[in-house]
């Protein structure tokens, strides 16, 4: 199957987060035919090519958002266009999903110098609770990761993680005639909105300054009453110099509302620029910089593994409508995952050598 029958055939499959199962069965019956042993955890596949030697990780999600207004073609039914196919999830991430499904194909028959897993996961678009959230765990030993989402072939060695706080403003309830004897929990709440809109943190050098951003108010029970109560969210995308717990316990010395953490797992990550994998995958893609990601992924479970973000496709591109790959991305891609494990492995081999 080429590359572009092979995404195309993908995407034809609906995975919407939490429903992978026929996208996770066509993916298994493809490396099984290729000789490879499958194995399955929910909706979640990995296999591994080579053996012994270091274990590189290849992951990527197979499942989708909910399909969103503006679609000009039938997002489960797409056609290459020229050198175009759009439908949903060609971007994000089944463009990186065929391209290390190529990347395998090859590798059955030219076993790489180490072992590549390769890993596709349920429900990353939804938190990873029941996708790498569980399977790392069955993985085995793992040195390095090389994570698909697309990046347009940039390494990533620098992900956002995301601190989420709700925040309750408490004051007294009157009626609006008599607001003299009421305490106004709106207004106190926005007076923490504006404190929240002027704080800016310590930037990172690759993902720039984190800001509090707040996302969802409410409050008031009628228009002549005095609320005693206003709740609203903070969503943070921090950055690897930042700590969520310091983070959380600062903004709530700075404010009059109540401040409680809703999620804080989503950790920032970051890897050194001089890791082998981070080398490697510069080398294969050709750049002469790393950059950093605005973006969560499954990177978000994987520890302290060093790990690059990457993969063919543009990241403004993902949940939109009409999201779509070029076929000169989707073979790119396949020969990046390609280049990048055969550079890692000659690195690990080259110190390995060193050392003996």
């Amino acid at each position: 199957m080429t590359p572009e029958a092979l995404l195309q055939a993908l995407v034809s499959i609906p995975s919407l987060s939490g429903d992978e199962a026929s996208a996770a069965t066509f993916v298994a019956a493809l490396a099984e035919g290729w000789g490879y042993r499958v194995h399955r955890h929910q909706d979640n596949i990995w296999f591994e090519a080579g053996q012994g030697g270091p274990r590189l990780l290849m992951v990527s999600h197979l499942d989708t958002v909910n399909p969103c207004a503006g679609w000009v073609t039938d997002p489960w039914k797409p056609e290459w266009q020229g050198s175009v196919l759009a439908g949903l999830g060609a971007n994000d991430a089944k463009g990186c999903v065929a391209a290390m499904l190529g990347a395998a194909q090859t590798l059955a028959a030219e076993p790489p110098e180490g072992t590549v897993v390769f890993a596709f996961t349920a429900e990353e678009e939804t938190g990873g609770t029941n996708g790498m959230g569980q399977l790392l765990s069955y993985l085995g030993a793992l040195d390095a990761a090389l994570v698909g989402e697309p990046t347009g072939l940039e390494p990533c060695i620098a992900q956002r993680g995301m601190l989420i706080l709700n925040c309750t403003a408490r004051g007294e309830s009157a009626h609006a005639a008599h607001a003299a004897l009421a305490d106004n929990a709106i207004h106190k709440a926005a007076r923490d909105i504006s404190r929240l809109a002027a704080m800016v943190f310590e930037p990172d050098e690759l993902l720039g300054a984190a800001r509090p951003q707040v996302t969802l108010v409410q409050g008031g029970l009628a228009r002549n009453r005095v609320p005693d109560l206003c709740e609203f969210t903070l969503d943070m995308r921090t950055t690897p110099n930042l700590d969520h717990a310091e983070l959380a316990e600062h903004i709530a010395r700075a404010l009059e509302s109540e401040v409680a953490v809703h999620s804080a797992r989503y950790v920032p990550k970051a890897t050194s620029a001089e890791s082998f994998v981070a080398l490697a995958a510069l080398a294969a893609s050709g750049r002469k910089v790393f950059v950093g990601s605005a973006t969560t992924s499954d990177w978000a479970f994987l520890g302290d593994l060093p790990t690059v973000k990457i993969g063919p496709g543009d990241t403004h591109r993902s949940h939109r409508p009409n999201e779509f790959l070029t076929r000169e991305e989707l073979r790119a891609g396949t020969a990046f995952y390609l280049r990048a494990a055969r550079n890692y492995f000659a690195l690990a081999a080259r110190e390995a050598n060193s050392g003996a």
